[in-house]
């Protein structure tokens, strides 16, 4: 059985997008490929269709990921089949959150730096968008310093369930 994991920000052409990326590499590395699903949305649909912001895709392939993307909305019909839903910031986690069907599907919704010990209270990765490029790159070690707590929650969620 396939376990679903979708990470949501705003527009889905700068965080989300990095996150998938990053977590999927990872995913691959420790051979849960076949049996984790990972992709990405947005809350919002203002992008729908492009590719990722350009300084993404930079960040993103200059650092060995891929940064093959089409940006999409996140779609309240999704939960029933997502294990996993992983907000960037608190805005998308609140608004996640009431977009969920049930209570139960609003328990799938987590903030990704929440996976990372050293983070502390600060628990959002900020927007690249409107900066520059130190902002993305900023945001890459974020995603990828909790990519690793991350990955050990859903090897252990992944180890339960039947292939």
């Amino acid at each position: 059985m396939t376990y679903r994991v979708c990470f949501v920000c705003t527009g889905n052409i700068c965080r989300s997008p990095m996150a998938e990326s990053v977590f999927r590499a990872r995913i691959a590395e420790a051979g849960l490929d076949d049996r984790v699903e990972v992709d990405s949305a947005g809350t919002g649909g203002w992008h729908e269709g492009d590719g990722a912001d350009p300084r993404t895709v930079s960040v993103l392939e200059s650092s060995g990921y891929d940064g093959a993307h089409t940006a999409r909305r996140f779609l309240p019909s999704w939960f029933s089949r997502l294990d996993l839903v992983i907000a960037l910031d608190t805005g998308h986690l609140n608004a996640l959150r009431r977009l969920a069907p049930t209570p139960e599907d609003a328990a799938k919704v987590r903030l990704l730096r929440s996976y990372d010990p050293a983070a502390g209270d600060d628990l959002d990765v900020p927007d690249p968008y409107y900066g520059g490029m130190d902002g993305f790159e900023e945001c890459l070690e974020m995603v990828e310093a909790a990519s690793e707590g991350l990955l050990a929650a859903v090897r252990e969620q992944v180890k339960g369930r039947v292939a």
